[in-house]
């Protein structure tokens, strides 16, 4: 994910989402849905068999993993307030919150917004929209 999203991203001269590092969105939600590529890196990072990652660190969600999570609803790599694999997150995580779903249903925003305080509510949907565009685009 780019530091710098560009004008795509910004309302009213600021920009519409800055991470506020507060862990909100390691909190399930549907879970943390993980591909093959994400588990191979995790898996050499955290220095792993694959299979072990998905042993010990995934579950079934229909016919795709997802990341474990812990009682507390957090992610299993979520520790002391911190993303434990953040140089390997899996490209769920470093999308957030700019996710393709926004491009279905652009007013979902507001529903991310009261849960995320990185977030800017009140956003209209076209600029939802076109900063999510701008920023699959450039993947």
């Amino acid at each position: 994910m780019p530091s710098d999203v560009g004008d795509a991203c910004m309302y009213h001269g600021e920009k519409i989402f800055t991470c506020q590092q507060c862990g909100e969105c390691c909190k399930g939600y549907g879970g943390t849905y993980v591909s093959r590529a994400d588990v191979e890196a995790i898996a050499a990072y955290i220095n792993v068999d694959p299979a072990d990652v998905e042993e010990r660190y995934c579950t079934r969600s229909g016919d795709r993993l997802v990341l474990v999570q812990q009682e507390s609803g957090f992610c299993i790599f979520w520790k002391d307030r911190i993303c434990s694999i953040h140089p390997v997150k899996p490209k769920m995580c470093r999308a957030w919150p700019y996710i393709h779903n926004l491009l279905v249903d652009p007013t979902n925003w507001e529903k991310m917004a009261s849960m995320c305080p990185g977030i800017r509510k009140g956003v209209p949907a076209e600029v939802v929209k076109k900063c999510v565009e701008s920023i699959l685009d450039s993947e």
